[in-house]
């Protein structure tokens, strides 16, 4: 299922975000050039997956904020202190709450996040 593989990859890069931006403050986030970096691209694919996601997917999985990546992508597109409070938004509140509704999904509608074999025929 297309879902799934999709959802597996915004819950990868979110852990990265997480990981890359632990015990960080604001200020030393946006001071480094490499983190920003990596974070800003791992943001950047959630966004873009987010906005491939078919209607009917955000309309199950109501809870993240699909709305809230859909104005961080465009912000981000653009530089300067609004680009700069998108990311640091992204990664220290949007992409933890989307991982956590996105396990309450994975326990709750498991069948969303299994990808199916393909058959070979």
């Amino acid at each position: 299922m297309v879902n799934a593989a999709l959802l597996s990859k915004i819950e990868e890069a979110g852990e990265a975000v997480m990981i890359l931006t632990e015990g960080l403050e604001k200020a030393e986030f946006l001071g480094s050039r490499l983190t920003r970096a990596e974070v800003t691209r791992q943001i950047g694919i959630i966004g873009d997956i987010a906005a491939k996601l078919p209607q009917e997917t955000r309309t199950v999985l109501a809870e993240p904020d699909w709305a809230g990546w859909d104005a961080t992508t465009r912000q981000l597109a653009h530089t300067g202190p609004a680009a700069d409070e998108a990311l640091w938004f992204a990664a220290t509140a949007l992409a933890p709450a989307t991982l956590m509704w996105l396990r309450v999904y994975r326990q709750n509608k498991p069948k969303l996040f299994i990808c199916e074999p393909t058959q070979a025929g």
